[in-house]
């Protein structure tokens, strides 16, 4: 007992010892630790860290009260603590942090004002304050509030108004401290009038296919709360109408339902941008009898403009932990510009512009950003032209440069803007970059060139604008993105396009634009370039004037950016050349493209995409946590048969249940679809690009996207083929004469097709279609290559000609194919690594005796350990919960298989709980034994093992009753 007493009062405070280590110490078992601990009154881990815990996020809470809850944990983690995300959360509910919002006391507060609840918006006392009087209004009238609409144009600040309704209700105990606020954007379904229904009211049982269970709706959970609707003007008629009787009333019955109706107490908040004469329905603004309108931004004060772009910097300063100073002109011209998104592109537009001094700062090896007029958009600067009807009021305000430091603005209110918020990840990425390019012996124009125009779609990505510009992009606005000289080149690239091949659409001016820039920065980090589309391009006629004309604009493009383009650079350039001067092009059939994602991600990208290659292409679907995968399923499969043009569509997904959408959508619908596991903007981008291409094939497209996502080279993509045993096809009419001849001459100068590789001759003229035959001997042969004096157009595998053979360049060929398919082999060999389970099971990673009773608990404690230990991302805890959301991991009512997203595992591992008592798991499954798998893309194998051995009852039964962790690994791994 002593030296228990002993240990505890030694550990480190901040990463208490656990009951398992302390059992080690002590030479004990692990449930004799807890009871004496037990009995001398002495927390579990957790507890005694608990309190030191408190203390410093109550800290740094007060100290940067808009930090993010990511952000927050890694400060912790720096402090010492080894904690992940969801335990910060946890605590975060349990302490009561001051107002975190900074004051400016020099003014006096209005009695109207003493409420703290909107103390984050500028102008309260200014342009906000009849506003805001009413907002209080709307809240404080009995019994439940007044349905109040929010309206005014895109960024004005209408979501952060209702946000601060709901907080002034808690604050004045007019709804309860544990009411909810529920946002639901009415855009997401607006198309879909049953899938809106389903959404608001919740559904029964049977209502409609694919409602396998009773399931509530935004209406239901927002009951005692409020219900915030964004875009209301995207409600249809018909949805409109499904909210009178709601609003009338108080009522409603879910989908399906006949019976009685239920009760709801909702106060409404909604939101529109669109003129509420026109898209809204009489009869239902006749049920809003509070109508407030927000002032955009340039219609408030110019004293209050000034302390939203203070703000803004000041929170960008305080984010990197930099001064930052700002040149009178900055600040001149950003008062006086025309921000059409108003306070959000204002946001967005400070936010690149510190991003970009960031990366000066970076070159220059300087300790601080300076802003100058340089560094602003030409769309910025152009507000300098108005000073002189503003001069008096601007000197007011400024007559010098201004230096923002890192909380110690004392005087400067902070706006929230969540929305708009630059994560700080994006200034260590700079960092890092950088840093990586400077050692590789860059120079810092070509640095400032890589990293400039990465961070301008980088930014652009993150930020989710207000309201997206569906025009077609200005070149001078792609010059920002791609560079100037890429612009040049394209131009001078164009010309002579046109003039071999007559006018063609502008959009090919955006789509050579972006990929040229994507190959160039391929180029200058040594990436190689792969076209699986080449040798068809090159030995097919109907290419020949496209190729021609590609090779000299190849050679502009090398003249501009001093590089050498490879030949399969030039491919690309004809494939575009040849889908553009197609007759009709509009009129051509082209491969859908389809985003998938969880959270609010998927949207922003695809406009990116849509907009830098001027077209309305791709198309994107969103799930929140709440969202039932089965409804957004249904969504996605109406989506699909719209996109289908008879190519099919390329689904590019995040994770989860959205990763097996593709297979069930093609099994229910017949239309072809692949899927990709990865979604980003330049990913999207690229895909959408290829998809445009009329010769364009879906599997072409998934596959050299994901061989460029696993960054291998393109041959890779038949990944368990490379073991197969290889093979050339030598094809004629006859399957005899040249077949032979050429067979034997390949023999002869390729010593390895005598042993390690076999010839296969085929007949064209067969009875059965020959690209069938192909395909069924690539399913158990890796075809290295096809020769033979016909083409079968067989897309994936090389063809050479005999001819070319016969002359001694087709040889060539050939042994280059042999030689790339020997390295690759080497290359997926490594990508490939099998792990045993011995190496997947480890002892450290079995936690017996489990006195934890709760399934986050468990989750927590299971996915902290697998990160502590280094195997996983801190993600990986995240995409855990994630998938538990989606629905219970539990297997035949017995053990539990919670598992999170393989992209964040570093090393495949297999962490093991078992439980004291059985823990419930969802509805009726109650677990003692939880298998956490964290394996990666390549470890499937071992998934199946892992799955063998947990359908043996027996091995279960002995796990459960067993306490000693190397006992448990030894009937895991030779058991069963």
């Amino acid at each position: 007992m002593k030296k228990l007493f002993d240990l505890v009062d030694n550990e480190d405070k901040k990463n208490p010892l656990t009951d398992n280590q302390i059992a080690k110490f002590l030479n004990l078992s692990r449930s004799e630790v807890v009871k004496l601990r037990h009995a001398n009154n002495i927390g579990n881990s957790r507890e005694r860290r608990e309190e030191i815990l408190k203390k410093e996020i109550k800290k740094i809470k007060e100290k940067e009260p808009f930090v993010s809850l990511r952000a927050l944990t890694s400060k912790l983690n720096e402090e010492g603590f080894h904690i992940s995300r969801n335990i910060v959360s946890r605590l975060l509910k349990t302490i009561k942090i001051k107002n975190d919002t900074i004051v400016d006391d020099t003014k006096k507060v209005e009695k109207d004002f003493l409420y703290s609840s909107f103390d984050t918006l500028i102008g309260i006392r200014g342009s906000l304050k009849s506003k805001i009087k009413l907002a209080q209004a709307a809240i404080l009238y009995p019994t439940n509030g007044l349905h109040t609409l929010i309206y005014g144009p895109a960024g004005v600040g209408k979501s952060e108004l209702a946000e601060c309704m709901y907080k002034f209700a808690i604050e004045l105990k007019t709804k309860e401290e544990v009411a909810p606020f529920i946002v639901f954007n009415c855009a997401d379904y607006a198309d879909n009038p049953q899938l809106l229904l389903a959404q608001l009211f919740g559904y029964k049982k049977g209502a409609f296919t694919g409602a396998e269970v009773d399931k509530k709706g935004i209406v239901e959970k927002a009951d005692n709360g409020i219900l915030f609707l964004d875009e209301i003007h995207r409600l249809p008629s018909e949805g409109q109408e499904m909210l009178f009787y709601l609003i009338d009333k108080g009522k409603y019955r879910r989908l399906g339902e006949s019976g009685e109706f239920r009760d709801a107490k909702i106060m409404i908040i909604s939101a529109t941008t669109e003129d509420i004469g026109e898209s809204l329905l009489t009869t239902f603004k006749r049920r809003i009898p509070m109508f407030i309108e927000l002032p955009s931004l340039s219609k408030r004060p110019l004293g209050e403009r000034f302390e939203i772009i203070k703000s803004f910097f000041l929170q960008e300063s305080s984010r990197i932990n930099m001064r930052i100073i700002l040149e009178y002109n900055v600040v001149v011209a950003l008062l006086l510009y025309v921000a059409k998104g108003n306070i959000g592109q204002l946001r967005s537009d400070i936010q690149v512009i510190c991003a970009r001094g960031f990366l000066n700062c970076i070159i220059n090896k300087e300790n601080y950003i300076k802003i100058e007029i340089t560094d602003l958009s030409t769309q910025i600067v152009k507000g300098l032209l108005r000073i002189n009807n503003n001069r008096s009021k601007i000197e007011k305000l400024i007559n010098e440069n201004i230096e923002i430091l890192p909380l110690q603005q004392k005087k400067i209110k902070l706006i929230k803007q969540n929305e708009y918020i630059l994560p700080k990840e994006i200034y260590t990425e700079i960092e890092t970059k950088y840093e990586k390019l400077e050692n590789e012996g860059m120079n810092k124009d070509i640095i400032n060139r890589i990293l400039g125009d990465e961070l301008e779609i980088r930014v652009n990505q993150l930020i989710k604008q207000v309201k997206v510009n569906k025009r077609k992009l200005k070149r001078s606005d792609l010059k920002n993105i791609v560079g100037e000289k890429i612009v040049n080149a394209v131009e001078n690239m164009m010309k002579k396009a046109n003039d071999k091949l007559g006018e063609l659409d502008d959009s090919l001016f955006y789509c050579l634009a972006t990929h040229l820039a994507e190959s160039y920065e391929r180029i200058l980090k040594d990436k190689p370039i792969q076209n699986p589309q080449l040798n068809r391009i090159k030995n097919d006629y109907k290419y020949k004037n496209e190729y021609d004309i590609a090779k000299k604009m190849a050679k502009i493009a090398e003249s501009y950016l001093s590089i050498d383009l490879p030949e399969e650079e030039v491919g690309f350039i004809a494939m575009y050349l040849k889908s553009y001067s197609q007759k009709n092009i509009l009129n051509d059939t082209h491969v859908g493209v389809l985003v998938l994602t969880h959270g609010h991600v998927a949207k922003g990208i695809v406009d990116v995409a849509n907009r830098l290659l001027g077209v309305e292409h791709a198309r994107a679907i969103e799930m929140s946590l709440d969202d039932s995968p089965k409804i957004v399923l249904e969504k996605a499969m109406e989506i699909v048969k719209i996109l289908d043009q008879g190519k099919g569509v390329l689904m590019l997904v995040d994770m989860g249940s959205l990763v097996s959408f593709g297979n069930i959508i093609t099994d229910k619908t017949g239309i072809q679809t692949e899927t990709v596991v990865r979604v980003d903007t330049i990913m999207v981008i690229e895909a959408v690009r290829k998809a445009l291409l009329t010769d364009a094939d879906l599997r072409e497209i998934a596959l050299s996207i994901k061989s460029e996502k696993e960054n291998l080279p393109f041959q890779l993509k038949h990944n368990n083929k490379i073991y197969f045993s290889k093979c050339i096809l030598s094809l004629c009419l006859t399957g005899k004469g040249t077949a032979q001849f050429i067979s034997n001459l390949i023999q002869k100068h390729i010593p390895q097709a005598i042993n390690d590789i076999e010839i296969i001759s085929l007949a064209i003229l067969n009875k059965k279609n020959i690209l069938d035959i192909i395909d069924n001997l690539n399913e158990n042969k890796n075809i290295l290559a096809i020769v033979g004096t016909v083409n079968p157009l067989s897309h994936e595998i090389p063809f050479i000609a005999a001819k070319e053979i016969i002359k001694g360049g087709g040889i060539d060929r050939l042994k280059k194919i042999i030689d790339m398919n020997i390295k690759n082999n080497i290359i997926l060999k490594k990508y490939n690594e099998r792990v045993s389970l011995e190496n997947l099971i480890q002892t450290d990673l079995i936690i017996s005796n489990s006195k934890l009773v709760e399934k986050n608990e468990i989750l927590d404690e299971m996915a902290s350990l697998l990160h502590l230990k280094g195997y996983v991302t801190e993600n990986f805890i995240v995409s855990v919960h994630q998938r538990e959301l989606m629905g219970v991991t539990v297997y035949q009512n017995s053990v539990a298989l919670p598992h999170g997203s393989p992209e964040d595992v570093k090393k495949s591992k297999i962490c093991i709980l078992v439980t004291e008592k059985p823990v419930e798991w969802g509805e009726n499954n109650k677990i003692q034994v939880v298998f956490m798998i964290a394996l990666n893309y390549y470890s499937k194998a071992e998934f199946k093992k892992i799955y063998y051995k947990i359908n043996n009852t027996k091995m279960i039964d002995f796990i459960k009753k067993e306490r000693n962790p190397e006992q448990i690994r030894e009937v895991i791994i030779n058991g069963g």
